[in-house]
């Protein structure tokens, strides 16, 4: 994720803020050029603002219908298109009871997810098509609560729609679910890039050339995904899950390894684009070295498509310093590991797959 800044006062942006802390500019995403920026009402014409700053090339803007009734969104539509909401927001298809305070408030936190997400899929220059505009590969999102009467909702993707439950933008819903199931790790935006994969499986591998090399490292998708579950929830991953696979959860069939290994990619590109852009660098030294000694010095200089990682060795290069870097300062403020991962040969593999499948793909027009 890059760090924005103020055109109006040179004040650092966040992707999340809705408004200059420095001069009191209402903010903006502009998912058309990709960039957060401060707006001015346009005079004579309600509703309608002027970008400022270069990178928004004054262009006019409408907020997002979610940011005008709820509060709930900080992306804007062009004032060209005949929109209501945001491209993130137009892929909603259900959405929670807003009058449950608690409902809304674990919405709020699902579409600041989910925005995020769409801001790397963006970056990596995917497609992105909303269901509800008649689109055959369209995407939609569905944020369900669990009602007493009514079948539990469970986290799924099933031809383009995928559906969250509310309780897991509830910290300690979701805190009791991933000890109940021995998870190492579980966030919101972790299931929306694991979710997000199933889905691109679909449009990218699934009939295409590349089917063939998928089934060579994950193994054949065909085999029975009921049955595999069955067997994972009853009997555990195997013994040997970390010599193979990025999680234990990837181990159950080869679509799971596919998401799984599509999530953690996406992890490493926005963590490290996040990195890049407070200018980090690492070079770790540990206590006792020699003096004068040699020191390995790792700058996070990976690019890729508009994210600019130059290839996937530059990427993993950079990720596993920063990685450790980051659980270390975890660590030292008492929580849990950022990435309680390892990644093993076969695992990073599957990620290079990963990648040559986003380098390859037909880029969003």
């Amino acid at each position: 994720m890059k760090l924005f800044t103020c055109p109006s006062c040179q004040q650092t942006l966040h992707f999340e803020s809705f408004q200059c802390v420095g001069c009191g500019h209402a903010l903006a995403y502009l998912p058309d050029r990709q960039v957060l920026t401060a707006l001015e009402p346009v005079p004579g014409a309600a509703g309608v603002f002027a970008a400022l700053g270069a990178a928004a090339k004054g262009g006019r803007y409408r907020l997002c219908g979610n940011q005008i009734d709820h509060g709930a969104c900080n992306w804007a539509v062009p004032d060209a298109q005949d929109q209501r909401f945001c491209l993130a927001c137009r892929l909603n298809e259900i959405i929670p009871n807003l009058s449950d305070a608690t409902a809304k408030q674990a919405w709020l936190t699902l579409e600041e997810s989910k925005r995020r997400l769409i801001y790397t899929l963006l970056q990596l220059r995917l497609p992105i098509e909303a269901r509800a505009e008649g689109r055959a590969q369209g995407l939609a999102f569905a944020f369900k609560q669990d009602l007493p009467g009514e079948s539990k909702v469970f986290i799924a993707h099933d031809h383009g729609l995928i559906t969250i439950n509310v309780a897991e933008a509830i910290a300690p819903e979701r805190e009791r679910a991933r000890l109940a199931l021995g998870e190492s790790y579980r966030t919101v935006l972790g299931h929306f890039r694991h979710e997000i994969g199933h889905y691109y499986w679909d449009r990218l591998i699934d009939g295409s050339p590349a089917l063939e090399s998928f089934r060579g490292l994950f193994g054949d998708e065909r085999v029975s995904y009921d049955e595999a579950a069955q067997k994972h929830y009853r009997d555990g991953a195997p013994a040997d899950w970390r010599n193979r696979f990025v999680s234990s959860y990837a181990s159950m069939h080869p679509w799971e390894d596919w998401a799984e290994s599509w999530a953690h990619y996406l992890h490493m590109v926005d963590t490290i684009e996040t990195a890049r852009s407070f200018g980090l660098d690492l070079r770790p030294q540990s206590v006792g070295g020699r003096a004068g000694g040699p020191r390995r010095e790792r700058a996070l200089e990976a690019h890729m498509r508009a994210l600019d990682f130059d290839d996937f060795d530059d990427l993993v290069g950079a990720w596993v310093p920063l990685s450790i870097a980051l659980n270390a300062l975890n660590r030292s403020m008492g929580v849990h590991d950022a990435y309680p991962f390892v990644l093993s040969e076969p695992a990073v593999e599957k990620l290079r797959f990963v990648h040559q499948v986003i380098e390859q793909a037909p880029e969003a027009s």
